[in-house]
């Protein structure tokens, strides 16, 4: 283990002088559990409560019966399983209250007890990892009153982890789980994992790349099978089930079959057979995640087929067992002609999706990115939350940051998340917030929640930037409860990583984190435009290199303007997909934010933006501040130096210093690039190649 190896779970020595200690030491004593902590989850729960107790305080509680409990203790138990300091603390509102995944939490003076209850298992373990977070934030104890219940019923990380070891997109270091094609023995790292994803809320798990290749296709045969329920026997000890992404050609590749057509007697048959050998290895298997016609992956359009024929195929096999098909809809041509200005990747997701609506067995859950086009620093929100009413739809996030600095520059996503969120889709009227989409609210569906690409890799401290972590903290938490503020996801995250002793620390770091994205879009893609990134890795600026491909991700840019024309009246039509007031907002380049508008209008570069800037001088400005801004975190990190160990300081102290740096280039390339194509000076005579 390295620095920043327990992330959030460090579980730093609390100052226990004085009255402070006085006031937990009366608590945390004890742990009252009676037979059921056999239970492994409920045995993780206790585990956790006690390694926790031993960090913060310096004495490691005993584990007693509720009998033996006496005077000051924390009590662990299920409702209505016996336990007699729960059944006295807790009556049967607060049992109703606390659903399925939810907990309550109370500090009881007649009983003299902490108590923690929930329905289950899984409400326990996120309870003890929520009173650990009450414990290492330093709130009081002497008068806990909480009960909560997870918003969003799927929780979900999607590992793009390929079995060689690499990960596609990702920026901390090589896979956890596999090496050399073989899945990993160090279940030591798996667990300490799953325990991070726990201690958030996150609840599903699929371990493996959507883009699925030749040996992952094969997680379905016995080949590899055994090894991966050794990995949901992981998991499943702190509540998370497993998933598989799938392989939509596996008939044909592993099963003999010369066909993968979705409507074929026998691919169905050969799906329900796999269906159960892999429910009889992993008997709490989770499902299939599908990622089909995209980018060159298989899919029903090869047998003239569409997207609810081929996962309601898929879901007709997973039924029996109570397992969900999670189908991407992430699909559009990747092989457009650059020339066509008619063709548009923004409106491809709707285009495939909305015809097909309430066509998709109940266990379908269809996977919608943030956006329309690929996790862009700024982007419109994908106008296919709220137009599916009869479909279940969850939201997909990127933790790792693939266009937003890869974890080499500091880039807080969750002030994004939170914007995306609460976007007004209008569907029902106002109210019709995403977040209520993806939680099923809106529409009453059976199955909703949240998926994101995972940033973690093997790298000592998990994310490569140690900063990073706080977006990996911050999912799970606004997974848990979108209506959290970033900024107390941001302050509990470094209390817990830091200790709650240093003030100035925490007012330091949260600042950085909270200013980060707005500084990362200030030096990179103006005004929603996108896509000014190198190719393939998509590390740096390179404004022309997408712009004549067949990705269908181009900015327009020529000697009078810059933008891509999605209005219905004169361009793609693409505005037309939202609903309400939302289509005249977007439609008119008056009425446009001024963040998407390239996104949505082609412009004169001396367009007046509602900040009253220029187009062009809105360029130049943000670019130069953007460099001034990122020194500025260079030099806030550098005044926290002796009040952090030397490693971690020295890690986050390099990424600082190389996105300073990386910041110039963003700036002389992009600023030198409109220049040379407007013609235009900078009003403000600073140097421009």
């Amino acid at each position: 283990m390295g620095a920043g190896y327990k992330a959030w779970l460090e579980y730093k020595r609390l100052d226990m002088s004085g009255e402070r200690h006085r006031a937990y030491a009366a608590w945390l004593g004890n742990i009252a559990v009676n037979g059921e902590a056999d239970h492994e989850v409920i045995a993780s729960a206790v585990s956790e409560l006690t390694r926790g107790i031993e960090g913060l305080t310096g004495a490691k509680p005993v584990r007693v019966s509720p009998a033996e409990a006496g005077g000051g203790c924390i009590a662990v138990g299920l409702f209505g399983s016996g336990h007699p300091l729960i059944d006295r603390v807790f009556g049967a509102e607060e049992r109703a209250a606390a659903g399925p995944e939810g907990f309550a939490i109370r500090t009881d003076a007649d009983a003299q007890c902490i108590a923690l209850g929930a329905e289950t298992a899984a409400g326990l373990l996120y309870g003890a990892f929520a009173l650990l977070r009450l414990l290492g934030t330093g709130s009081p104890l002497d008068s806990l009153n909480v009960i909560e219940n997870p918003v969003n019923g799927l929780r979900m990380m999607n590992q793009w982890d390929n079995i060689d070891g690499s990960i596609e997109r990702g920026y901390a270091g090589k896979s956890i789980f596999y090496t050399d094609n073989e899945i990993t023995t160090d279940y030591d790292r798996v667990r300490d994992y799953a325990r991070l994803l726990a201690s958030t809320g996150i609840n599903a798990i699929a371990i493996n790349n959507v883009n699925v290749h030749k040996f992952e296709t094969m997680f379905l045969t016995d080949r590899y099978l055994p090894a991966i329920a050794k990995l949901a026997d992981i998991f499943r000890a702190y509540s998370v089930k497993l998933f598989l992404s799938i392989n939509y050609a596996s008939p044909l590749e592993i099963g003999g079959l010369t066909t993968a057509d979705p409507l074929d007697p026998g691919v169905r048959e050969w799906w329900k057979r796999k269906a159960a050998e892999v429910y009889a290895a992993i008997p709490d298997f989770g499902g299939f995640l599908v990622k089909a016609d995209s980018e060159n992956r298989p899919g029903p359009f090869s047998y003239d087929r569409d997207h609810a024929d081929g996962s309601n195929m898929l879901a007709e096999a997973l039924l029996p067992y109570g397992g969900i098909v999670i189908w991407r809809c992430f699909v559009y041509n990747c092989k457009q002609d650059w020339r066509d200005r008619s063709t548009d990747r923004a409106r491809a997701a709707y285009d495939h999706f909305k015809p097909l609506d309430g066509r998709f067995m109940d266990n379908v859950i269809l996977q919608v990115k943030n956006g329309p086009m690929d996790f862009q620093v700024r982007e419109g929100v994908s106008p296919l939350f709220g137009a599916m009413e009869k479909t279940n739809i969850m939201i997909e996030f990127q933790i790792t940051q693939e266009y937003t600095g890869q974890q080499r520059h500091l880039c807080y996503l969750v002030p994004q998340w939170k914007e995306v969120l609460d976007f007004e889709t209008y569907a029902q009227g106002p109210g019709s917030t995403v977040k209520r989409v993806v939680d099923g609210s809106l529409y009453g569906n059976k199955y909703s929640g949240f998926a994101a690409v995972s940033n973690i890799g093997n790298d000592a401290n998990w994310t490569g930037h140690l900063l990073a972590q706080a977006n990996l903290y911050g999912y799970g938490r606004l997974a848990w409860n979108p209506e959290l503020a970033p900024e107390q996801i941001a302050e509990e995250w470094i209390r817990l990583a830091f200790g709650t002793a240093d003030e100035e620390l925490t007012e330091t770091v949260r600042g950085m984190l909270m200013a980060s994205w707005g500084i990362y879009e200030s030096y990179t893609s103006p005004l929603g435009v996108g896509w000014m990134v190198n190719p393939d890795h998509h590390y740096g600026p390179n404004v022309d290199g997408y712009e004549y491909s067949k990705w269908g991700t181009y900015h327009f840019a020529d000697l009078h303007g810059i933008g891509v024309d999605r209005t219905m009246k004169t361009g793609t039509g693409y505005a037309g997909q939202y609903q309400g007031p939302n289509v005249d907002m977007y439609e008119s380049v008056d009425a446009c934010p001024d963040e998407l508008l390239l996104f949505f209008h082609h412009v004169p570069y001396t367009h007046v933006l509602h900040s009253g800037k220029t187009v062009i001088q809105h360029i130049y400005d943000t670019h130069f501040e953007g460099v001034e801004q990122a020194e500025r975190l260079k030099a806030a990190w550098e005044g926290l130096r002796g009040r952090i160990d030397e490693e971690r300081f020295a890690q986050v102290a390099d990424r600082l210093a190389e996105q300073a740096l990386h910041a110039r280039e963003w700036r002389d390339i992009i600023n030198t690039y409109f220049y040379r194509k407007s013609g235009i000076a900078d009003a403000q005579g600073r140097t421009i190649y």
